[in-house]
């Protein structure tokens, strides 16, 4: 579906730069793809990671500890911090973004007041708070990062996941408030964390079976680690199957006969 779109946007131009905000596998997977498909193009990553995509070093890259996948792909150049560049005959500042990804970075033009936010904002909230899974500090790099964002004072974000929003205002106070509550009470931000590598892994595989599922689930180091958190009272199985009843009941997956089903 991307290269479609990008054919249809480029229509017969050709594509020459491709930029990325952070290295996890929903924002690059597609990476290997667009240069099978347009082998010239110039791809720019992060600092932090450069290194880490150049050796493919899964570990670094965060695709082993997810259990996610990322088919391999090549970079050219580093973004930096604060630095311009014209994409799209358009001046961009690259600006760090930590908190998500204490590597991640985010895009804005002054001229047109729009902001690339990646996952340090969206509508309603923004990404997992990655580093604290590793016991390292992330709500403080995410809560500079807001601060950076409102004094940026953008007139439109392009965030990483949801629609285009105009009312920055209204989603630096949910931001703030989701953040807040997540520093007060860890293990709220552990459960999302854990609902998210779920549901993520259920898009990719559409409809699995209960018992694949689960295997999958127990290979997986930041699920095991977060079992330890939320439910080491328990089998892995049954904690498991806990979080999959909670997606449920929200809405976003279903159980039929032992099939696990992503539904939205």
């Amino acid at each position: 579906m991307t290269l479609h779109l990008l054919r249809q946007a480029l229509q017969e131009r050709s594509l020459t730069t491709l930029v990325n905000t952070h290295l996890h596998s929903d924002h690059c997977g597609g990476n290997a793809s667009i240069q099978a498909e347009f082998t010239s193009v110039n791809t720019l990553t992060p600092p932090g990671h450069f290194d880490a995509v150049k050796n493919w070093d899964a570990e670094l890259l965060t695709y082993a500890p997810t259990g996610q996948n990322c088919p391999r792909f090549v970079v050219n150049q580093q973004l930096q911090d604060r630095c311009e560049y014209e994409w799209g005959r358009t001046r961009w500042t690259a600006y760090a973004a930590p908190g998500h990804d204490n590597h991640a970075m985010m895009f804005f033009c002054a001229q047109h007041g729009i902001l690339i936010s990646g996952d340090a904002l969206w509508e309603k909230g923004f990404g997992v708070i990655f580093p604290e899974l590793d016991a390292d500090s992330g709500y403080q790099q995410a809560a500079n990062t807001l601060n950076l964002i409102e004094d940026l004072d953008a007139a439109l974000v392009i965030p990483g996941h949801g629609s285009l929003f105009t009312d920055v205002q209204s989603a630096l106070r949910y931001a703030r408030q989701r953040l807040e509550a997540f520093q007060s009470f860890p293990d709220k931000h552990a459960r999302y964390a854990s609902k998210v590598l779920v549901k993520f892994k259920l898009q990719e595989y559409g409809t699995i079976s209960m018992q694949a599922f689960l295997q999958w689930a127990q290979n997986v180091p930041y699920l095991i680690t977060l079992h330890r958190q939320l439910g080491a009272q328990q089998p892995f199985s049954h904690w498991f199957e806990q979080l999959l009843a909670e997606l449920c009941q929200s809405g976003v997956m279903e159980i039929r006969d032992q099939q696990l089903i992503n539904t939205a």
